[in-house]
């Protein structure tokens, strides 16, 4: 056995021995070149002028006739399915142990992508579904699976949700955590919400309203009391900023007011590192929980997550329930009015004060972003509290593409564009994906893109600068962290649509003397 290697077996264009190489080098090695040349020929592939000749149709309007004509093909969808959003919205309660109904892969896709966005650790377990239960079912998993993770992992709650693989072949997951606790596998006491979620209808906002609904039932079972607690319940919906969860809870102890948040995740994905390891960061108590069916009322910041927890909460608890969007200027002005209003607590001189920071952030960069056409996507209610600060700021929506769509939101959505200005050449496009909107941004151009990672490669394809607000964001590191809520959210999420614009133009006026002409530094 030897230290010694063999440079003559080095390929070339690799790096000395024993050095790791960036990956992002890797693939451009000469060796690496050289097996992609190989291959191929095997592949049976166009030449490179015929496929830069279809790429180049691909930007015709000829061919964004044929693309919207597809009904039978989705092509890089703009949401997620079900089962993530059931996890991530279990994550936010104590002790609670997310439980995935399906094989493995399938929890360790949702596991790894919020991973990706959050750069934290995500747990979730699984009942390892097989071949053998796809044709018996996945009982003997699931009493096999809860037992184990009771017993190994000690959680107050277990958050079972379905994959696409238990629901074709139909389990029953009430029947089964009945017959669970009857065997024994698991304590007769332990609460285990439940909540089918297929990943082939919906989507991950569904999912997420599905177990919230889940998780407040079996909860607050037989805990009505005669009087309210004095406290309100608010709940964020699918909202991947986690910074908004403390920024809201900021706001609320300035007005002092007793709350829940009805599922309090900010830990669960930033969680402090200590040095020690904790399975659970969830912050919102079970008994909290239990308690915020005799809360005075229920806010919800996004209206199309979460309808059927709505319509539970207004209907089984006798409940009120408001619906606000804290986003922007005028959204937050109407949320802490009506709060002031609803509490009897007069609006903190301290979030006034924040107030007239945001106006005049705004004032100072507007003109940057007047006039401005822009395309944005998304979930329906982050699409409409972008779309409303875009209008605030005099930006022109152009495309709206939302996957995930209803007719109640493109109706709420055309009435919001209809009464705008900047709002008239706006279109919202439903149920159609990112394929779409790349053939509406090569036939009618804008100057502005806002979404997530996967807006990256219609940045590449058609030169428009890309603003990456919404979830997932793979290829950037801690935005989850700020706040896009409330007034502070606003001045963040301009920051990064006016230093997105700026950066552009640099790129653009790069050439010393020649577009480099007009200069922001001086002595």
């Amino acid at each position: 056995m030897t230290d010694t290697v063999d440079q003559t077996q080095t390929p070339t264009g690799a790096t000395e021995p024993g050095k790791i190489q960036d990956h992002f080098d890797l693939f451009g090695r000469d060796d690496y070149q050289d097996l992609f040349a190989d291959k191929r020929q095997y592949e049976g592939a166009h030449s490179p002028e015929k496929v830069a000749e279809v790429a180049e149709w691909t930007k015709s309007w000829e061919y964004r006739e044929k693309n919207f004509e597809r009904e039978s093909l989705t092509v890089n969808p703009a949401k997620a399915c079900q089962p993530l959003g059931a996890l991530f919205v279990a994550s936010g309660f104590e002790g609670t142990l997310p439980y995935s109904h399906g094989s493995q892969g399938c929890v360790a896709y949702f596991r790894t992508h919020l991973t990706r966005n959050y750069k934290e650790p995500f747990q979730a377990v699984s009942s390892s579904m097989t071949e053998d239960a796809a044709v018996f079912g996945g009982l003997n998993n699931m009493k096999q699976g809860l037992e184990n993770s009771f017993n190994l992992y000690k959680p107050k709650m277990i958050a079972l949700c379905t994959t696409c693989m238990a629901e074709v072949i139909g389990d029953d997951l009430g029947a089964f955590v009945t017959t669970c606790k009857q065997d024994g596998h698991i304590p007769e006491d332990l609460p285990v919400p439940f909540a089918h979620t297929p990943s082939f209808v919906g989507s991950h906002i569904t999912g997420y309203d599905n177990m919230l609904k889940a998780i407040l039932s079996t909860l607050t079972k037989d805990k009505k009391a005669e009087t309210t607690n004095g406290k309100f319940n608010f709940n964020l919906g699918f909202d991947p900023y986690i910074g908004n969860i403390r920024e809201l809870k900021r706001i609320l102890g300035l007005f002092g007011i007793d709350y829940t948040i009805l599922s309090d995740n900010s830990d669960t994905f930033d969680s402090p590192n200590t040095g020690e390891f904790k399975m659970y960061n969830g912050l919102t108590t079970l008994d909290a929980a239990a308690d915020s069916i005799n809360a005075e009322g229920t806010f919800f910041f996004q209206k199309y997550t979460t309808p059927k927890t709505q319509e539970y909460i207004t209907n089984d608890w006798d409940q009120k329930t408001y619906n606000f969007r804290p986003f922007g200027i005028q959204g937050t002005d109407e949320f802490l009015m009506s709060l002031s209003a609803i509490t009897g607590q007069p609006i903190p001189l301290e979030l006034q004060q924040e107030r007239g920071r945001a106006v005049d952030a705004l004032t100072d960069s507007q003109a940057w972003i007047h006039g401005k056409r822009v395309a944005l996507y998304g979930d329906p209610d982050h699409v409409l509290n972008l779309t409303r600060f875009l209008l605030e700021m005099g930006a022109e929506p152009v495309h709206i593409v939302v996957t995930n769509s209803n007719e109640e939101f493109e109706a709420e959505a055309r009435e919001l564009l209809t009464n705008s200005p900047y709002g008239q050449e706006a279109t919202v496009w439903g149920k159609k994906d990112l394929w779409h909107l790349r053939s509406l941004m090569f036939t009618e151009p804008v100057d502005l893109l806002i979404g997530n990672s996967y807006g990256k490669y219609l940045w590449r394809d058609t030169g428009t600068p890309l603003v990456r607000i919404g979830y997932p964001i793979f290829d950037r590191h801690h935005m989850h962290r700020y706040a896009t809520l409330g007034y502070q959210g606003a001045i963040n999420q301009f920051n990064w649509i006016i230093n997105t614009i700026l950066d552009e133009l640099d790129r653009n006026t790069i050439v010393p003397a020649k577009t480099d002409i007009s200069f922001d530094l001086i002595r």
